[in-house]
């Protein structure tokens, strides 16, 4: 028989060798679990997170007190949430020591200060009209909070509390600040030494200081060198106190986003004959901004959340009525974290709102540079 017909009838012949499945449950899942020490990892972590979530909602939901009063709870503690707390103290946790019946005055308030937020936020209505139309908010909100037209009786600014006052510290400080702190980034980055000193000197002396020692600076501190007979708002000294931290940090951020703009920008902007502030309006800052949204609203994010540092001077935020109302001797000991929850909750959802439209802004303004090239 020739080499050929043998090679031949062996290849006739079949493999009676076992073969090994191919689709596994092994095979399936190492991708996910990875080796044998990784999947008992995967597993413990999985029934560690299974027994945190089912015990939450059991918490908070299945074995939650729904009805009831303080006896209730206390009857039934540890069993679950007692959500009648919140429903007890809802409007002192969100409104403060601010007068009762008038409670509508800053819930029109903050309704009209979030419509003009999302209106701004839409980029269509984007124009110089916007600026008109916070200033019409902000009067009105003033006028409401405080009172004293309109046959609104006056409600002094040590009754402010609760969300409309963090909202305005966060919302009017960082508005201020921001303005600030690009004036002083581009003070910083100015040629002219004398103006380069002044705002090196401002921003590292702020940023060298917690915002705790500048509030208690503007609040103890500041009255002792005015005049006598003259005095200032502690509310007006805190929220300039924000002003000028928040302004300190943010103008760090625009620098670095000056920095990483081109140097052909600018070299193309005088070749246009294009003066310095025209070019910063037009070319520069843009693209300066257009980069550091990020960090911007990290910063935003981080002093929305700190101003709760308030209450050491005397103003209660929205965290601290939460404490407030927790601190109460009707349900002290019964509602200990009930507060807590509804506080994070109410951080979270707009500190995801000021992410998400950070990340709609990013992708709105990204520039595809691909359609330029051949």
């Amino acid at each position: 028989m020739t080499d050929t017909a043998q090679l031949n009838t062996l290849a006739s012949i079949p493999d009676e060798r076992p073969t090994r499945p191919t689709s596994s449950w092994y095979a399936l899942l190492k991708p996910y679990i990875g080796s044998p020490f990784n999947a008992v990892v995967t597993f413990a972590c999985l029934w560690l997170i299974y027994r945190l979530v089912t015990g939450a909602w059991g918490w908070l939901v299945t074995r939650a007190i729904l009805e009831g009063g303080p006896q209730t709870c206390k009857a039934a503690a540890g069993a679950g949430a007692c959500w009648p707390f919140l429903a007890a103290k809802l409007r002192f946790m969100i409104f403060g020591f601010y007068p009762y019946d008038e409670h509508w005055r800053p819930a029109i308030a903050v309704l009209l200060f979030l419509g003009a937020m999302v209106y701004s936020m839409i980029p269509r209505f984007w124009s110089r009209r916007l600026l008109w139309l916070w200033l019409a908010v902000v009067v009105t909100c003033g006028v409401l909070m405080y009172g004293g037209l309109f046959g609104l009786s006056v409600v002094n600014t040590t009754n402010w509390g609760g969300l409309p006052l963090s909202f305005m510290l966060s919302s009017v400080g960082l508005a201020f600040g921001f303005v600030l702190g690009v004036l002083l980034a581009l003070a910083r980055s100015s040629k002219l030494p004398a103006i380069q000193v002044i705002a090196v000197v401002f921003i590292e002396m702020v940023r060298g200081v917690p915002l705790v020692s500048i509030l208690f600076m503007a609040s103890v501190m500041l009255p002792l060198f005015m005049p006598d007979g003259v005095t200032i708002d502690k509310l007006l000294r805190a929220q300039v106190a924000i002003i000028i931290f928040a302004g300190a940090y943010i103008a760090e951020t625009v620098r670095g986003g000056l920095q990483a703009v081109p140097k052909g920008q600018h070299e193309a902007a005088a070749s246009l004959g294009l003066g310095y502030w025209l070019s910063m309006r037009k070319i520069v800052l843009p693209q300066a901004l257009k980069i550091v949204i990020p960090p911007l609203v990290n910063i935003f994010i981080g002093f929305f959340q700190d101003t709760t540092l308030v209450t050491i001077i005397g103003l209660l935020d929205f965290l601290d009525t939460v404490r407030s109302a927790m601190r109460d001797p009707v349900w002290q000991g019964i509602a200990v974290l009930e507060g807590y929850i509804f506080a994070a909750l109410v951080y979270a959802v707009f500190s995801y709102g000021m992410g998400s439209y950070s990340r709609f802004i990013e992708r709105r303004l990204k520039t595809d540079h691909s359609h330029g090239r051949h």
